[in-house]
Order: structure tokens, then sequence, then C-alpha cells
């Protein structure tokens, strides 16, 4: 199925107070007008209507947090990304794949730390078929029956199928038996097929990312929305991505979250002049919360962004400060980022102004 692009033509006459009035009357923006608030240059006037989206969706004064673990399986991956610092191709003298005991251990350190989440993730590994995965997972939830495994991206679950010979239903079908509960928004990146061409030529297309999660919804597993931005994608590119987001939504509510950060280029084989700036980091969220109006949590970047600006991120549309990552070995591997405990989050929230209150992957308070 061929995806029509998705090109905005923005209204001479269009104005900030059309939208304002749109927003605050509870009515749907276009992506038109969508396309116009990223120009919009008053960030101030932006925060007030994604915080009145907020506040809709998710009123009052609590930010969530999670805690939990990215336990990164395997790194070894044929697919080569270029945004990615983490892959090494099969064969190659870094590239690993974790015992059951290491498995065993890293998750029991989360679990003795308070964690309720494990964000299980690694590479395309053409030596692990559908079997390992149900072993793997039937092990960790007869082990940990309280951990939530939020585990594989839609590029993961893809490949899975085609190396075992299963439709993509079968084969979600299988991993849900075997104890999986979520699935992760990764790989998402920007969902426009020119942009994904440049950044990962071998990877799922559009339509086959849509389609992972609209499957896995139809089963029973519900999943989080991410965008990556600030490479080679232009604002086009992330209405349409945004676009794409929210039709699904519509069509079937797969999306629990919402998640947007920024690439980080150290390392990777994507060179750019300079990373997005926390002016448009905010932009971005904001216009992700005004636009996206059928998903009710939004989620900081911490890990890319830091306190600070995560800080701000509250008065931008967030309501969920993300995950306290016990160990994270992906976005940034050799770039600096912000791990940070529970305390500190918690801190960083009251000192905000905001109430922080423990989550877990279904956003239920713990």
């Amino acid at each position: 199925m061929k995806m029509a692009t998705i090109t905005p033509e923005r209204p001479a006459d269009l104005t900030i107070e059309q939208i304002a009035d749109k927003v605050f009357a509870d009515e749907r923006i276009t992506p038109t007008e969508a396309r116009f608030l990223f120009d919009h240059p008053n960030l101030i006037e932006l925060a007030t209507l994604a915080n009145h989206r907020r506040q809709r969706k998710v009123p009052g004064n609590t930010v969530t947090y999670i805690v939990g673990r990215i336990l990164n399986y395997t790194n070894v991956c044929w697919v080569r990304c270029k945004f990615c610092a983490f892959y090494r191709t099969p064969g190659h003298d870094e590239g690993y794949l974790l015992s059951d005991d290491e498995i065993f251990a890293k998750v029991q350190d989360t679990v003795d730390q308070g964690g309720v989440e494990i964000l299980f993730q690694g590479g395309l590994n053409p030596k692990l078929k559908i079997d390992y995965y149900e072993e793997t997972f039937a092990k960790l939830t007869e082990r940990f029956p309280t951990i939530i495994l939020h585990a594989l991206s839609p590029a993961e679950i893809i490949y899975i199928a085609h190396i075992s010979k299963l439709s993509l239903r079968d084969c979600l079908a299988r991993l849900k038996a075997a104890g999986l509960h979520s699935i992760p928004g990764a790989g998402g990146e920007i969902l426009v097929d020119r942009v994904r061409k440049i950044i990962a030529p071998y990877k799922d297309t559009t339509e086959e990312w849509l389609e992972c999660m609209r499957t896995a919804t139809e089963l029973g597993i519900r999943s989080t929305a991410s965008m990556m931005f600030g490479h080679v994608e232009t604002l086009d590119d992330r209405v349409e991505h945004l676009t794409r987001i929210r039709d699904l939504q519509d069509e079937c509510d797969p999306f629990r979250a919402f998640i947007t950060w920024n690439f980080q280029p150290e390392d990777t084989n994507l060179p750019i002049p300079r990373k997005a700036s926390g002016a448009d980091y905010l932009r971005t969220l904001a216009v992700s919360r005004i636009f996206l109006d059928n998903v009710d949590n939004l989620q900081l970047s911490i890990l890319t962004q830091g306190p600070k600006i995560a800080q701000v991120g509250l008065g931008y549309g967030a309501n969920d400060f993300g995950s306290v990552m016990i160990e994270e070995q992906v976005v940034s591997a050799k770039g600096n980022k912000f791990i940070l405990n529970a305390e500190e989050f918690e801190r960083l929230i009251r000192d905000a102004g905001y109430e922080p209150r423990r989550r877990n992957t279904r956003y239920e308070l713990v």
C-alpha cells in the first residue's frame, strides 16, 4: 500500500488567534495549522495552548514517572541504521548476546531497586528466531511475575516473524502468550518513507510500522509512539509523522503515550551540523500535545534534554517525566546522557511546582 504524502499548504490569512480559538473550544487542529505552529515565534503562546490540551486530557497537577530498565539483550544488528551508535554487525568482535543468567541478574537488580518495567530491546540479530523470545519471556515471567515486559520494537517483531516464517499476527500472538505485555514505540523515527530511506534504508517502511501497531492492538497489546527529530527531516515531515500517529490512534487506539526526542549524533554515520536546540525541543513538544488530541500522555525525554529543559517541558504539555533508567545504552551510545534516580526525579518535579507519582507501564499509579 503506497501512502500519500501529506504536504500542508498554509492559507495566507491563518493566524495564531484562529488556532487558539479552536484549541480553547476543544476542537481538532489540522496539519496545516500544526505546520503554522512550528513557525510561530512565541513559545509562551504555544505553551499556553499545549497546557490547555494537557489539562483536558490529564487534569490536575500530578506528574508521573516509572522506574525501569532498558535491557539490551543483544547489540548484533544487520540493519545498520545511520543514526545508531549502538549496533554491531553480525560477526563483529564487539557483538554480544546476553546469557540467561546475565538477563536474570539485570532483572533481579531492577526489582531490588523498585523497578516495575523491563524495556527489552536489542538489534535485528539473524540468529534469534521466535523460539528464543518465547523461551526467554516465559522464563522471565515465571521468575519475575510482577515485572511488565515492555518489549521489542516493531522492527524487531517484523524481523522475528520474517526469519521464523510466521505471519505478523501469529508472531505477535505467540509473543503475547509467552509474556509480552506492551510494545515500545521505538523505530518510528520519522514516519515518512523518504526520510526513512535516508537514515535507515533497510528498516521497515512507514506502513509496516503502522501495521505492526495495528495488529498488536487487535490482539490486545498496547504500545507507545515516538518521534526522533533533528536530523534530515523537514518540519513538513514532522507534521506528517504526527498525522500518521493521530490517524492510527483514531482508528484503533494503540498508544498509551507519545514521546519525542532529538537525534543524538555522537559516533553515528549520520552527521549533522548541530543538535536540535532546547527551544526546538519545547516547540516540538508543545505542537505534539496540541495536535495529538487523542493521546492522553505526553512523556518528556530527560535522557536527551537534561533536567532543566525537562522541568520547563512540564509547562509545554508534558504530564510524564519518563523512566528512571537503571541502565541505558542506545540513545546516545557514546554521547552525553542524563541518568537520574527516583529521588532526583521527584525533587525536580516538586521544584517545578508539580506532584510526583510513580506509575507502571499501563499508567496506573503505584
